[in-house]
């Protein structure tokens, strides 16, 4: 790997500046769901345990960068302190007096928390003066956000090319998952991309087509494929203007020698509801007043022949609507195919985004899988092989 990590650094007496995300979900003044938090606490521990002093920087929701109450990182201290099983100080800036004074009072062992970086217009606008006052706080910086990595902002992309820098245990954990499964995979590859629409993942499946051996389309998106190769999807959502762009990426998949994985058979309804009376039918007898809500077990069966034979598999997306009773079927069946095969120890197993994660959840194999990205935006640039800002920083 191109960038260093908290091994190649010496903290001792330190000022350790951390990017992390903990833009985590709150209601009535509470933190709902902690896993960001909890995420970040590996690498808060080993910088404590190298003699470095932490501080956080963080975002919040979406202030346009005005200062607004409801969004101030206060409402996190008890979720954080519960995690690090420590105190945290917090600073009413993220620069400034009140920063500077926070930095200058800790002593070893604190942990200190700053205002929510986008309070200020230049963290979006990665203003280097914005850049430069939160690197005037620190020593090190550590970014250990790889779900911000996609943004060029003050915080991520402007103090890394400013102080001694490396990635933190959740980013490295990241980075080297991702890399695993498509920098230097071991093949065979498999990609699974799900959703609703095409038109959101062009450049996904662009960049998948040319390096996985095989590639298995679901959800609404898979309809809008059959549908441009002349199938009847019915009432089925399907986006019926892409069809010369899912053709070229067929013929794309084709020249790259991957294997495209349709469904075969589908199963459908008339109605988009829970338990709503349906039907199996093979993939070219979708009745017109039907929508396509699942795959079909025969497509099912076919995708986990694939699985059995893979080494590496990437997830981002469903197969169907596994929200709903019974159309999870499919999904859930593959699911329990690919953690099978990972426990085993025959798979490389690496998934992310949030219907992706939420489906795994549901089926009950949030443990199962080699790595489950949180990152959403950023692992999916990644995956279409995109250049994320706050990753190249620590490259350079």
């Amino acid at each position: 790997m191109a960038w260093k990590t908290l091994d190649d650094m010496d903290l001792a007496g330190k000022t350790v500046l951390v990017r992390v995300d903990i833009n985590v979900p709150v209601e009535e003044g509470r933190v709902t769901d902690a896993t960001r938090i909890a995420r970040i606490v590996p690498t808060v521990r080993d910088i404590l345990d190298k003699g470095g002093k932490p501080v956080l920087l963080a975002h919040f929701g979406r202030p346009k960068g005005q200062v607004v109450p409801e969004m101030s990182l206060k409402v996190t201290l008890p979720a954080l302190e519960q995690a690090l099983g420590c105190g945290v100080i917090f600073a009413e800036d993220c620069v400034g007096l009140p920063a500077k004074q926070a930095v200058a009072a800790l002593s070893d062992g604190d942990v200190l928390l700053l205002e929510n970086t986008r309070f200020h217009a230049g963290e979006e606008k990665n203003d280097p003066m914005m850049a430069a006052s939160l690197a005037a706080l620190g020593d090190v910086y550590v970014n250990d956000a790889f779900s911000a990595a996609h943004r060029a902002h003050a915080s991520t992309e402007g103090i890394a090319r400013l102080l001694p820098s490396c990635a933190g245990r959740l980013m490295q954990a990241e980075l080297e998952a991702l890399e695993q499964a498509l920098g230097a995979p071991e093949r065979p590859v498999v990609a699974v991309v799900g959703g609703a629409k095409v038109s959101t993942k062009l450049d996904l499946l662009g960049n998948l087509v040319a390096k996985v051996d095989h590639l298995v389309i679901g959800g609404g998106m898979a309809n809008t494929f059959l549908a441009a190769q002349g199938v009847d999807v019915g009432k089925s959502l399907a986006e019926h203007d892409m069809a010369d762009t899912a053709r070229a990426i067929l013929d794309k998949a084709k020249a790259s020698d991957c294997e495209v994985i349709l469904p075969r058979d589908i199963v459908v309804a008339r109605e988009f509801a829970a338990n709503a009376p349906h039907e199996n039918v093979p993939v070219d007898a979708c009745p017109a007043d039907a929508m396509i809500l699942d795959a079909g077990p025969a497509t099912v069966a076919y995708i986990c022949e694939v699985i059995d034979r893979a080494s590496t598999l990437i997830m981002n997306g469903p197969l169907g609507v596994f929200e709903m009773e019974p159309f999870q079927t499919g999904t859930f069946a593959m699911l329990d195919r690919i953690a099978a095969r990972t426990r085993s120890g025959n798979l490389v197993s690496v998934a992310g985004g949030g219907d992706t994660v939420a489906a795994i959840n549901a089926a009950g194999h949030g443990d199962d899988f080699t790595y489950i990205s949180t990152a959403g935006g950023a692992f999916l640039e990644w995956m279409e092989g995109k250049t994320l800002p706050g990753v190249a920083a620590l490259q350079d």
